[in-house]
């Protein structure tokens, strides 16, 4: 466990969640904090928000916060794993792509940590792989032959770009 001390929930509310309308994942990842911290109405235990997503170098850093709806609002992961195939399908170049996670936390007394995470890698040219979601089925991670989809639930667990991120976020706790 990245953060063994922790006790972790999903923050529970009949509230719709902030809409992720910032620039960047930072952006959206404070607005999702606040807005934890808000439903939450107290400020004696910590609120952490996240945002995450894909860039390709040869999309000029597409799909980026736009990752979960790159084929428009409410798109699958099909369509949108489908979009990104279509639109490298004559890219040889350039394929190299990141994982980016941010993760924003606001604790008790005006503390406020943020962390970034990401695993790098490329786009393979087609689907391979079960496990995961998303993306994963086309991400190679840097120093490996196989997708995050055929490396599975345990290596991602292990090495994806939100557990960079959980454990920078810890390393800053413990600063």
């Amino acid at each position: 466990m990245i953060l063994p001390a922790w006790e972790i929930e999903s923050l529970e509310t009949d509230r719709d969640p902030p809409p992720e309308t910032g620039s960047t994942f930072a952006e959206n990842a404070e607005g999702k904090a606040r807005f934890g911290r808000e439903v939450l109405a107290r400020d004696d235990v910590w609120v952490l928000g996240e945002d995450s997503g894909l860039e390709v170098d040869a999309l000029c850093g597409e799909p980026g916060v736009l990752s979960a709806r790159y084929d428009g609002e409410g798109a699958t992961d099909e369509a949108n794993l489908r979009k990104l195939l279509d639109r490298l399908a004559h890219q040889t170049l350039g394929r190299e792509a990141r994982y980016v996670c941010e993760l924003v936390g606001f604790g008790p007394g005006g503390a406020e940590i943020r962390a970034t995470g990401e695993l790098r890698g490329r786009i393979a040219e087609a689907p391979s792989g079960a496990e995961g979601f998303g993306y994963d089925p086309v991400f190679v991670p840097e120093g490996e032959e196989r997708t995050v989809a055929e490396l599975g639930d345990a290596w991602k667990a292990e090495h994806s770009h939100r557990s960079h991120a959980a454990r920078a976020f810890g390393r800053a706790l413990d600063a």
